[in-house]
């Protein structure tokens, strides 16, 4: 089988940190978002192929990261857009990158943005017992949330119902972007662009398909998160880290407290500054401050500072708050 890693977004809310750099990029501990995911493909010896799927504007800094990677399988598929008003919908661009690599076999679709706690391995274990359309499925405990994914319902594994994004969720068990298509399913997504169908969310496909063959969810607890705010970044960090923290050895450290899931990059520079829950990119100074639950880009100087919530672009200066 084949596999797709959705890359193509320009993650808009999370500006000016993704502004210049793929979201995918962002770090998890001692890897990224993305290489995780392409870690657990890799070592799936059912897997041949890795599609990258991302656009023009990003499309370099996936190529410079592909060349320095250990990974083998993982190739670019470029969107030919630029910014978010060009784009396609994920499965527009999905049809099309089909269409351009010529896949035929069974497929893997993986947001490259999500950090996931189940193994792969298990979701394609359970997809080839099925032999049917598969997506992941997951309870996020609150209705409020559930709001902003697709809904599902199930009759044991089978999906009986599915609705993108509901005003009223009537349960809290939702699809994450992990989904596994035979290839026959695949041959009626022409029929589905051509009808004039949602192209946007691989939800809306999934939506049509299940009233079309039998469509399974594989129910899976632990973690999942979508990483598309600040919030959601900082929470995958704070779930990978447990508690702990991680301080470059390039990092100097003056009378600096690092208090819980801190990671500083390095040669970060810190003076008389407690930092608690947040990311400090490589090169950063931080002097006189106090910063919680913030993301520090790279290159920033900051001083005389007590911040919450923050999010920093590179190259940034802020002395007293001005």
């Amino acid at each position: 089988m084949k596999a797709v890693v959705l890359a193509g977004g320009y993650a808009t809310r999370m500006w000016p940190i993704t502004k210049h750099r793929p979201k995918m990029f962002l770090p998890i501990g001692e890897s990224t978002v993305v290489d995780r995911i392409f870690d657990a493909l890799e070592a799936d010896d059912r897997i041949d192929d890795v599609y990258v799927s991302t656009n023009e504007r990003f499309a370099a800094d996936f190529e410079a990261h592909l060349a320095d990677s250990p990974f083998e399988k993982p190739q670019l598929s470029v969107e030919e857009t630029t910014d978010e008003a060009d784009k396609f919908g994920v499965v527009g661009a999905l049809a099309q990158l089909i269409e351009r690599e010529n896949v035929d076999d069974d497929l893997l679709v993986i947001a490259g943005d999500n950090l996931i706690s189940f193994d792969i391995a298990d979701f394609l274990d359970y997809f080839e017992a099925q032999d049917a359309p598969t997506l992941a499925a997951y309870d996020v405990g609150s209705r409020e949330k559930a709001k902003s994914y697709g809904l599902v319902d199930l009759d044991g594994d089978r999906v009986v119902d599915f609705q993108e994004k509901p005003d009223d969720p009537k349960s809290t068990l939702v699809s994450i972007a992990c989904y596994a298509f035979p290839a026959e399913s695949l041959d009626l997504l022409p029929t589905y662009l051509e009808d004039g169908n949602n192209p946007d969310e691989p939800g809306w496909f999934v939506q049509w398909l299940q009233n079309h063959e039998p469509t399974y969810a594989y129910t899976f607890e632990g973690a999942w998160f979508d990483i598309g705010t600040p919030e959601s970044y900082l929470d995958a960090v704070s779930w990978h880290l447990d508690g702990e923290s991680i301080v470059d050895d390039s990092a100097t450290l003056e009378n600096a407290s690092i208090g819980d899931n801190v990671h500083v990059m390095g040669d970060v520079t810190l003076e008389n500054t407690t930092l608690d829950h947040a990311v400090i990119f490589p090169n950063a100074t931080v002097r006189n401050a106090d910063i919680r639950r913030s993301i520090i880009d790279e290159g920033t100087h900051l001083e005389d500072l007590d911040l919450a919530g923050a999010l920093i672009g590179a190259h940034t200066t802020i002395k007293n708050g001005s």
